[in-house]
């Protein structure tokens, strides 16, 4: 009898091991929280070819878009979605460390406990960016104009109310003792056009989104916010060399998944993105769209760490800055 119901047992069993080394059985999705043409699109777009030949040789990382609330919307849809890994969400700053603190009543999720952390992508400094027209060359001398210039006398440009480019500038704001006007847009795409325009004099972005219009000339790169330079961007000075003494600000990617996840699962994905994330080839091009891959320990649990402390630093910075987000 003992042995007929263990048998048993392991025949229940079986189809569940069958799943779980058949993994993936459908296409992955690897949804955005951002337009396409931003710095988490570029990046999601940029590991998804080599993440879905980590999985398998028949396997499809498909990258889907969900804009909404600087990237709120995709948040809370992700934590409703099925445990089984076939949805997951590459997520950064705004959304699951900046929105929690900023948004009236907090957002629909909680970002740590509902959702299952997997695997860090990298950092990515921001970037002190001005219109070709702005008066000024240089950091030290942009920041002497913003420094000298009336209330509201200049107009920056953002991704959006909450994002990390609208936080960056209050932030320069309130270690200048100035003030600007906001013109939030929906994308880092639409705001990097409209400071090439000059419907925003100057922004913070994510090099990551910047990169390829400070190459062409289209905005003018002044400074990263970075502690050091940044590898592919050797001129570029940081805003600590003397323009900006100690301040700092980055951004960053991690892939999550909906609550849950069998811990298997968890580890079979955290182990194809590590090696994603160490391919060489995939590091420079990384690297030249101004994401600075990771390169320290990368486990679950160091990225659930991570998240944890990254969501109350910003609960601090936002304290700090007053930036808000109305629902």
């Amino acid at each position: 009898m003992i042995r007929r119901l263990a048998l048993a047992a392991l025949g229940m069993l079986a189809p569940l091991a069958v799943s779980a080394q058949s993994f993936p059985q459908r296409p992955v999705t690897l949804s955005v929280g951002f337009a396409p043409g931003g710095s988490t699109d570029i990046a999601s777009r940029l590991i998804s070819e080599r993440f879905a030949a980590n999985l398998g040789p028949e396997a499809r990382v498909v990258v889907e878009n969900r804009p909404g609330a600087s990237g709120v919307v995709a948040g809370d849809w992700l934590r409703r979605q099925s445990p089984d890994g076939h949805t997951l969400m590459l997520i950064e700053v705004s959304s699951h460390a900046i929105a929690p603190a900023a948004l009236e009543g907090g957002t629909p999720f909680n970002p740590v406990q509902d959702s299952t952390q997997i695997a860090m992508i990298g950092t990515a400094p921001m970037v002190l960016i001005a219109s070709p027209s702005f008066p000024a060359t240089t950091a030290q001398q942009a920041i002497a104009v913003l420094r000298a210039s009336r209330p509201e006398q200049y107009a920056y440009a953002t991704s959006g109310v909450g994002s990390i480019p609208h936080l960056g500038v209050e932030m320069l704001a309130l270690q200048l003792g100035a003030r600007f006007t906001h013109v939030p847009y929906r994308s880092g795409g639409l705001m990097l056009t409209a400071i090439h325009q000059g419907e925003g004099q100057f922004g913070i972005a994510v090099l990551a989104s910047a990169a390829a219009q400070i190459r062409g000339g289209l905005v003018r790169g002044l400074a990263v916010t970075s502690r050091e330079r940044f590898p592919s961007f050797p001129d570029l000075p940081t805003l600590n060399e003397g323009a900006m003494p100690g301040f700092e600000l980055t951004t960053w990617n991690m892939i999550i998944g909906p609550p849950n996840m069998p811990p298997a699962l968890v580890q079979q994905l955290n182990r194809a993105l590590v090696a994603t994330v160490a391919d060489a080839t995939l590091r420079e091009r990384l690297l030249q769209a101004g994401v600075l891959p990771w390169a320290t320990e990368n486990t679950p649990e160091t990225t659930r760490a991570f998240l944890t402390s990254e969501v109350e630093k910003y609960r601090q910075v936002v304290a700090r800055t007053g930036v808000r987000l109305e629902r």
